[in-house]
């Protein structure tokens, strides 16, 4: 079951740039390590709507009802250009700025967790990536899922906080410049405002 293919199809999946690395990093740079590690845990325990669905087999019906796929769908765009707009407001809670002060941590994960809640693609994801490295036991596949799950989940928590303590060291160069601090905060937007386009794009 906890395969040498698993581990490795899932650490390539994990440390592939997403909407949750973009968010940590953001975080990072605008707020410091202590921010990033809350980020890093609110996006991880957003996948866990997402393994209950697959491993309950709830996925297979948000795949075939296009109704509430298009539901989960234009929310999650609708909160990605929301992260965007506040890349670029004056003041607003994603902004990177050198001046100001962390938000409560609770406050951060609750954003990082809905980035992935409102991704209805990762239901579907999961449901493709995790039974074919299942035994093939109906009677301990649940539990199987489960695992397989967990182990997913534990691997993106310490990857995105490897992620968010190298964006919290690079802080003291970046925020230093006001050009470099707006290019940054430009730049993060066009990339949330482009995965909201893609995620558009996505059918069930």
């Amino acid at each position: 079951m906890i395969s040498a293919q698993f581990l490795i199809t899932a650490l390539v999946v994990v440390l592939a740039p997403g909407t949750g690395v973009i968010f940590t990093l953001a975080l990072g740079l605008g707020q410091g390590r202590r921010a990033a590690l809350w980020a890093a845990l609110g996006c991880t325990f957003g996948i866990v709507p997402h393994l209950a669905a697959a491993t309950l087999g709830l996925a297979a019906i948000l795949h075939t009802s296009a109704l509430l796929f298009s539901v989960i769908k234009w929310a999650g765009v609708a909160y990605l250009l929301y992260l965007a707009w506040q890349m670029l407001k004056q003041g607003g809670s994603l902004k990177v700025d050198g001046t100001r002060s962390a938000e409560p941590g609770w406050r951060i994960a609750r954003r990082g967790a809905l980035i992935n809640i409102l991704n209805p693609k990762l239901s579907i994801f999961f449901l493709a990536l995790l039974p074919p490295f299942l035994s093939g036991n109906a009677a301990t596949a649940t539990v199987e899922m489960t695992v397989l799950g967990a182990i997913f989940m534990a691997m993106t928590f310490a990857v995105f906080v490897l992620y968010g303590i190298f964006a919290a060291a690079a802080r003291t160069w970046l925020l230093g410049s006001e050009t470099v601090m707006r290019w940054l905060n430009r730049s993060f937007a066009a990339i949330f405002a482009a995965l909201a386009g893609r995620l558009a794009l996505e059918r069930a």
